[in-house]
């Protein structure tokens, strides 16, 4: 039987303090091991301090062309625009950390948009690393706690739906859950309280247990092999 590794990754890193905070404590006292950081964010340079004193959290880029931080009026359609504000934010990333992302992934998953998706694979590619569902990592993103617009449903974020998780679709092989843990004060979005209850099921005991118990191995996209990185069409 083949090892499950399971990296838990905390997208929106420099949106705001609160949630570098959350992010932060969700990897020191629980079980997220990697983070997209967000360069539009207002908090990117803490976000960035944080980073260089944990250096063990996994750190990948968050393309954002869809906030308010984001550059106005992008035209998804526009492919210059796109692969310019794109270059733009990988070039910003590299500015800030001094290298490249170990990952990249984006908010809203605007990557997987039919017009985007090419110009982001196109991107990544030469970087050696990987695109969120565009390599041997399985993504798992059920660990959510607003599925339909603006209602809040806080058992797709609580513990037992968690270990749920855990048991039911990490299989053999690498997977990936996405989260979005934090504290919202200062942050304006319609996800503020979900923020805040999964991080405190990230950082539940019963949940790390779980993970000791079913033999998971936590890692994150550093200790991916190569071969299972790159990009696929």
């Amino acid at each position: 039987m083949s090892e499950r590794v399971l990296i838990v990754n905390a997208d929106d890193f420099g949106a705001s303090e609160g949630l570098n905070r959350g992010i932060v404590e969700a990897h020191v006292r629980g079980i997220v091991t990697s983070t997209s950081l967000m360069v539009t964010g207002v908090a990117a340079r803490e976000a960035v301090a944080l980073a260089r004193e944990h250096p063990g959290l996994g750190i990948g880029l968050h393309w954002d062309l869809d906030s308010e931080r984001a550059s106005p009026e992008i035209d998804f359609g526009d492919a210059a625009a796109v692969r310019l504000e794109l270059s733009r934010q990988l070039e910003a990333f590299h500015a800030l950390m001094g290298g490249p992302p170990d990952h990249v992934d984006s908010h809203h998953h605007i990557h997987r948009l039919p017009d985007v998706a090419p110009i982001a694979r196109e991107l990544v590619a030469p970087l050696g690393v990987p695109l969120r569902e565009c390599s041997d990592v399985t993504y798992v993103g059920g660990f959510y706690g607003q599925w339909e617009w603006g209602v809040t449903d806080l058992h797709h974020v609580s513990p037992e739906f968690l270990v749920w998780i855990l048991r039911n679709e990490v299989g053999e092989g690498w997977t990936e859950i996405g989260c979005h843990p934090g504290y919202a004060a200062g942050l304006t979005s319609t996800y503020l309280a979900e923020r805040e209850v999964e991080l405190a099921t990230l950082v539940d005991p019963r949940v790390g247990e779980e993970i000791q118990t079913l033999a998971i191995r936590l890692a994150n996209y550093a200790d991916l092999p190569p071969e299972g990185r790159s990009p696929s069409s």
